[in-house]
């Protein structure tokens, strides 16, 4: 009866996070652009799913700041300045410099240390090549945001890890938010290799205990990312063919 009731509880959680994931892929991939209105009941013929996943994958999305509720009824999908962008970006370095800042100080668990060790190899590996291809860029994608991960659990900080999270779910706020978008640029492997070692650097610095260290590598290392949001939205068009989800930034 017990696992009756575990796999019935597990049914309704599990389609909640299907129709969470399908509706952002919807406005990130541009299905649903920016400024377009969403009703509830379009989203439930259009995924196969019932009201009450939709409903809660709807407030999910306006929290993550993705959707906006209208004062009549239904939602609308947001769009973003790049000052919005840039702002979201300056938050993440803040907290990932805090986390990094308090695993140093409170020490990181060994197991977590290695595996973030045995990451960066394989960036490594990746970084090796002279050019990268699609496939290579993806390949960094995952294993820059499984860094990202481990460097977070390190403090042991549920409080700031949530926090970090809810920024992390905004438009091209996560660490590999802009890698994708200027994946063909000939200066996109040079500064994935500057952050590689902003990423080894950090490491040692959280090993050495070195907390104000540790702090200071992770906020310079979001700059970084400010910096691919100017040159991707320097060549906007070309960028937007390959991240649609660019189309969401309104131009000034």
């Amino acid at each position: 009866m017990a696992t009756h009731n575990a796999m019935a509880d597990a049914a309704p959680e599990s389609a909640q996070v299907r129709a969470l994931l399908q509706l952002r892929e919807l406005i990130l991939s541009g299905e649903l652009p920016g400024g377009s209105r969403i009703a509830e009941l379009n989203i439930v013929e259009r995924l196969g799913v019932s009201r009450t996943p939709v409903r809660a994958a709807l407030q999910r999305l306006e929290q993550e700041g993705l959707l906006r509720a209208l004062p009549g009824g239904g939602h609308v999908v947001q769009t973003f300045t790049e000052r919005d962008i840039a702002d979201a970006i300056e938050l993440r370095g803040t907290l990932e410099g805090l986390l990094a800042r308090l695993a140093a100080e409170r020490g990181a668990p060994a197991a977590v240390l290695t595996e973030a060790r045995g990451v960066l190899e394989r960036i490594d590996a990746v970084l090796a090549a002279p050019t990268l291809d699609a496939e290579a860029f993806s390949d960094y994608v995952a294993l820059n945001s499984r860094l990202h991960e481990l460097l977070a659990e390190m403090a042991d900080s549920p409080t700031v890890e949530r926090q970090l999270e809810r920024v992390c779910a905004l438009p091209f706020a996560s660490p590999s938010g802009f890698v994708l978008a200027e994946a063909g640029s000939r200066e996109a492997r040079d500064m994935l290799v500057v952050a590689q070692d902003q990423h080894r650097q950090v490491l040692d610095a959280i090993e050495r205990r070195e907390g104000a260290r540790a702090e200071a590598i992770l906020r310079e290392h979001s700059r970084l990312a400010q910096r691919n949001l100017r040159a991707v939205l320097a060549g906007h068009a070309d960028s937007a063919v390959h991240a649609p989800a660019l189309r969401l930034i309104r131009r000034r």
